[in-house]
């Protein structure tokens, strides 16, 4: 009998020792986290916006230095449907208003929480060496290879198809059209004279050294290049999404994405 109670009394100090160590690293971890872990947030983020959005990060992080900018950049069709699958983000920056516009559908961001934020313009580049005489877009009939996105996940190239084939030039090049992952992939094609044209923004265009713009696609043949921000909902970071979220609207942000070539629409 005094066995069966020494056990009984052996095991409720295991018990509470270790509820007691459970508590301590509980206590640790919280006061961890309160005395200066950086909250961490993940921004899904066209690629086009790839360099102003990191100028803007640098700002951001000096400003708030407990929170930390993760970027992940890609075609705004990829990014929106590794959203609406689960992906943990916190916030979405969008080159194209029906992507964005599919989120706020599975209630994924509330229309409240987003804003079109800047636009951006279609061109046409080709290598800056290039001895092809392409001098406007009914020129693309004397390419052999053109690049352009891939429609169905790549803005500029959902662009780029429009403009075409309201030109009524798109079966015509079809065969010799290269498609790519995005919009930066379409630029580095063409740098690199893997092919004769491209079509991408004009912010990617002008901050390339290996490229020459030769015509600007017209407003009325594609949709209006128009990129929307937004938080994602119920993530785990709110306050902070929402900070960064109005830094994106400041002065000082506005003025860097000018700086890379695009049109604030607030």
């Amino acid at each position: 009998m005094k066995k069966t109670y020494l056990m009984i009394f052996l095991m409720m100090m295991l018990v509470m020792a270790g509820a007691g160590c459970s508590s301590d690293e509980t206590e640790k971890t919280e006061m961890k986290a309160q005395a200066g872990g950086k909250v961490e947030l993940t921004v899904s983020a066209a690629v086009s916006l790839q360099d102003a959005l990191n100028d803007i990060k640098e700002s951001f992080e000096k400003e708030n230095t407990n929170v930390e900018v993760h970027y992940n950049f890609g075609a705004s069709g990829a990014l929106q449907q590794q959203i609406s699958q689960g992906a943990p983000v916190d916030l979405f920056f969008s080159a194209a208003e029906d992507k964005f516009d599919k989120l706020v559908e599975e209630d994924l961001i509330e229309e409240k929480n987003g804003i079109d934020l800047v636009g951006n313009d279609l061109v046409l580049v080709v290598p800056k060496d290039s001895k092809k005489e392409i001098g406007s877009l009914e020129d693309l009939t004397k390419a052999a290879k053109i690049s352009i996105g891939t429609p169905e996940s790549v803005p500029a190239g959902q662009y780029a198809k429009q403009t075409l084939e309201n030109m009524n030039l798109f079966k015509e090049i079809e065969d010799r059209l290269v498609f790519a992952r995005d919009v930066r992939q379409v630029l580095t094609y063409v740098e690199t004279g893997n092919v004769d044209a491209g079509l991408v923004y004009k912010t990617d265009a002008l901050n390339s050294s290996k490229v020459e713009i030769i015509a600007a696609a017209q407003a009325d043949l594609h949709d209006p290049i128009i990129y929307p921000v937004g938080m994602i909902n119920n993530q785990e970071h709110a306050k902070e999404a929402k900070l960064f979220y109005d830094y994106l609207q400041t002065e000082a942000s506005m003025k860097i994405l000018e700086k890379y070539g695009f049109e604030n629409l607030k």
